[in-house]
C-alpha cells in the first residue's frame, strides 16, 4: 500500500500507466492473434495520453486508453460540479471498451479515474476524488455468466467495505440505463464516483486499483468460455442491433464522453468506445419466446445476480 502522505497525483498516474500495460498484455495473450497499436497524443490545453487499439481473433475492436490531462477547468464543468470557475483541473485514468466478433462473447467496459481541482477559493486549496466502475453488456444474457461476473465484483467490494457492492451495483443500474428505451445497457456491474476522504485516500486508491486489476482475469475467462461457440446470421444481426443501443448510450448519456469533449480531449480516443459496425432498423421487433426476447426481459434494474 502506498503511504497516504506520499500518494501524489504523479504516483497515481504511474499506477494507471502500469495498469494499462498489464491489461494490454493479458488481452493479447487471451486473444491469441491481435496486438495493440499505440497512438501517443498531446492535448493542447495540457497533458496527453496513450490510446491503444486492438483488432484480433476474438476482439473485433477494442481500446485501452490511458490519459493524464490538466489545465483550466471549463466553465460548463465547473458549473455542473459547483466548483470555482477559475479552477485548475487534473484528471488521469484508464478507460476500456471491448467489442468481440462472436455475439456470445459480451461487450465490456471499465474505467478508473482520479480527478483533482486546485483553486484559491477552496478551503484546502485542492479537492480530489476517485471514480470508476466496470460493467458487462452481453448480446445474449446467460445467467451463469452474469452470476460469475457479479460475484467476482462483490468479492472485490467486500474486501474493502461490506456496503460497497450493493451501493455501487445500484449506482450502475441507474447510470447504465437508456431511459429513452426503458432498458439497462446490459447486466450492469458497479459504478462509483466522487469517492473522497482525506483520512482514507490510500485505502480508496487500493480499492480502485483492485477493480482495475480484476478486469483482465474476469474478461479473459468470459472470452475463453464463449469465443468458440457457433453463431448464426440471425445472432450476428442481433449483435449489431445491440451494438446500436450501446452507441446510443455512449453518445447520449455517458458522462465520460461528454467530459472528454467538453475538455477538448482527443476525439479519436474518446470515441474509441464505439464498435466498428452497428445497426438500427425501424421498429425493430424480436420473435416471441426467442433468446433475443429473453435478453430484452432481463435488461432491467435491480436484478439480484449474486443469489
Amino acid at each position: 500500500m502506498i503511504q497516504q502522505e506520499k500518494l501524489s497525483k504523479e504516483q497515481i498516474q504511474l499506477e494507471f500507466e502500469s495498469l494499462q500495460d498489464s491489461i494490454c498484455q493479458s488481452l493479447e495473450e487471451a486473444d491469441g492473434l491481435g496486438r495493440f497499436k499505440e497512438d501517443q497524443w498531446r492535448r493542447d490545453g495540457g497533458g496527453g495520453g496513450k490510446t491503444r487499439i486492438i483488432e484480433g481473433k476474438v476482439i473485433e475492436k477494442g481500446g485501452v486508453n490511458f490519459s493524464a490531462v490538466h489545465g483550466q477547468l471549463p466553465q460548463k464543468i465547473g458549473t455542473a460540479l459547483k466548483l470555482p470557475l477559475e479552477s485548475k483541473f487534473y484528471a488521469t485514468g484508464v478507460s476500456i471498451v471491448l467489442h468481440p466478433h462472436n455475439p456470445h462473447v459480451p461487450i465490456i467496459h471499465m474505467n478508473v479515474r482520479y480527478f483533482e481541482i486546485e483553486s484559491d477559493q477552496l478551503e484546502k486549496g485542492t479537492k480530489w476524488w476517485f471514480g470508476g466502475g466496470i460493467d458487462l453488456t452481453p448480446h445474449y444474457i446467460v445467467e451463469e455468466d452474469a452470476s460469475y461476473f457479479h460475484n467476482r465484483l462483490k468479492s472485490i467490494c467486500d474486501q474493502h467495505d461490506s456496503e460497497y457492492y450493493q451501493r455501487f451495483k445500484t449506482w450502475a443500474d441507474d447510470y447504465f440505463f437508456l431511459s429513452h428505451r426503458n432498458e439497462t445497457r446490459g447486466i450492469g456491474g458497479i459504478f462509483f464516483d466522487r469517492l473522497s476522504s482525506d483520512d482514507e485516500k490510500s485505502n480508496i486508491f487500493d480499492f480502485v486499483k483492485n477493480v482495475g486489476n480484476a478486469f483482465a482475469p474476469i474478461y479473459t475467462e468470459l472470452m475463453r468460455k464463449n469465443k468458440a461457440k457457433p453463431f448464426s446470421e440471425k445472432e450476428k444481426d442481433w449483435q449489431l442491433h445491440r451494438r446500436g443501443r450501446y452507441v446510443e448510450f455512449n453518445l447520449v448519456w455517458d458522462k465520460g464522453t461528454k467530459f472528454g469533449l467538453d475538455t477538448n480531449g482527443r476525439t479519436e480516443s474518446i470515441l474509441m468506445s464505439l464498435p466498428s459496425t452497428a445497426k438500427w432498423s425501424y421498429n425493430y421487433e424480436v420473435e416471441q419466446n426467442s433468446p433475443e426476447e429473453k435478453t430484452l426481459k432481463l435488461l432491467k434494474k435491480d436484478i439480484d445476480w449474486v443469489n
